[in-house]
């Protein structure tokens, strides 16, 4: 299966802007869906937007209007614009590739996750 990595993580002010990146060993267009995730300190992972090869997206509710996700097929990369960061953003963003079709569970192929920390 393929390995993802993601990088781009970092500590910034409310109303500040990160860009996180994600690639893998193979073609991670491979999978069907390619998507990011996240967990604060205490919760749950959860999802945060997706992509397929053909550049349909979808976000949560919650980042709709600041977080972009996109993709460049010919270098293998899937990227998240976050822009207007809240400190409840703070979390470990980890890239997600799976073929289910289901934002929910732990299918797929992970990253080992950035830190994204957004101070008040």
């Amino acid at each position: 299966q393929v390995q993802l990595v993601e990088s781009g993580g970092g500590l910034v002010q409310a109303g500040g802007a990160l860009k996180l990146s994600c690639t893998g060993s193979g073609n991670i267009f491979s999978f069907n869906y390619m998507g990011w995730y996240r967990q604060g300190p205490g919760k749950r992972r959860e999802f945060v937007a997706r992509i397929t090869e053909r550049g349909v997206r979808f976000h949560r509710d919650s980042v709709k209007g600041r977080f972009t996700i996109s993709s460049d097929n010919a270098n293998n990369m899937v990227y998240l614009q976050m822009n207007n960061l809240k400190p409840e953003d703070s979390a470990i963003y980890y890239c997600n590739g799976r073929n289910s079709h289901s934002t929910f569970g732990d299918d797929g192929s992970w990253g080992q996750g950035t830190q994204v920390t957004v101070s008040a």
